[in-house]
């Protein structure tokens, strides 16, 4: 179980995500706000408690890796990894701009941390089984953290990667399903429903699990759960709002790919400025 004064040290690792990742974006004019900001949470567990990592070793053998088949949602992750140390925090600045090393979509030729090049939808959980299967194959003792967007489940290739999943037993597999019940031109129930995700994945014998991905607590039990199942791949559904922290953005349908102002941008800062200074007052 997690102590309550290593949630709010995540919680804060959370906030600060969110606040550099909201200065990317607002600095461009526009950027994939919605699908970044969901998974925010789940980001801070995974790099601020954890996963096995060396941020001055990213392509160190034995690591744990970390695969964000939803590749648009790169601001939040790039400012994990500036955070942890993979690189100058000023790069952020330089997001989506000629001759950057943070592109729009993931990377793995351009951004230290970044283990695989993402965006092209499906593609991402293809890969992880195989990474998965070759450290399996190696006896290396590491996790494939797979992230998909609950749009991206109506990608036929997702389920492909599932059901081999399960037929190879990849118990070095957990795979968080980002439902924030939203994709780019609509609500997933309108457009191609999806109905129960973790009963679906039960059934092709996964572990699965369903949470509230917006809680520190949650997840990381959640987690430490799937970790415990050796002989499965495991899932956890992540219930989210798109666009969590910036109220501008959760507000509205159409908030996959938008457009900000510094209005906008600046009372949102604002707004995770002062959670995150009530976090560190509970901290003290």
């Amino acid at each position: 179980m997690i102590d309550k004064y290593k949630i709010v040290e995540l919680q804060k690792f959370a906030a600060r995500i969110r606040i550099e990742t909201l200065k990317q974006i607002g600095k461009r004019g526009f950027g994939h706000i919605g699908g970044a900001m969901s998974i925010v949470d789940t980001l801070s567990v995974l790099y601020g408690e954890i996963m096995n990592i060396r941020p001055k070793e990213p392509k160190w053998d034995n690591r744990d890796w970390f695969i964000c088949s939803k590749g648009h949602a790169g601001p939040s992750i790039y400012s994990a990894l500036a955070l942890k140390g993979y690189f100058p925090i000023d790069k952020l600045a330089t997001l989506n701009q000629n001759g950057t090393m943070l592109p729009s979509h993931c990377d793995r030729n351009l951004t230290p941390g970044i283990d695989m090049t993402t965006g092209s939808l499906g593609q991402g959980a293809s890969a992880a089984v195989g990474i998965a299967l070759g450290n399996k194959m190696d006896e290396r003792d590491s996790y494939v953290y797979l992230v998909v967007g609950d749009g991206e489940m109506q990608e036929g290739q997702v389920w492909e990667a599932i059901l081999s999943a399960s037929q190879l037993k990849l118990g070095n597999l957990i795979m968080f399903v980002d439902n924030n019940k939203q994709q780019l031109d609509g609500y997933t129930k309108d457009i191609n429903d999806l109905g129960d995700i973790k009963a679906k994945l039960k059934t092709f014998n996964w572990h699965s699990q369903e949470i509230d991905g917006g809680s520190i607590e949650e997840i990381y039990n959640a987690i430490e759960k799937a970790k415990d199942v050796k002989d499965k791949p495991s899932v956890i559904v992540l219930n989210t709002i798109k666009g969590k922290g910036c109220l501008f953005a959760e507000k509205i349908l159409n908030n996959h790919h938008m457009t900000v102002n510094d209005d906008q941008v600046n009372e949102a800062l604002a707004d995770l400025e002062n959670e995150l200074s009530a976090l560190e007052r509970m901290a003290n």
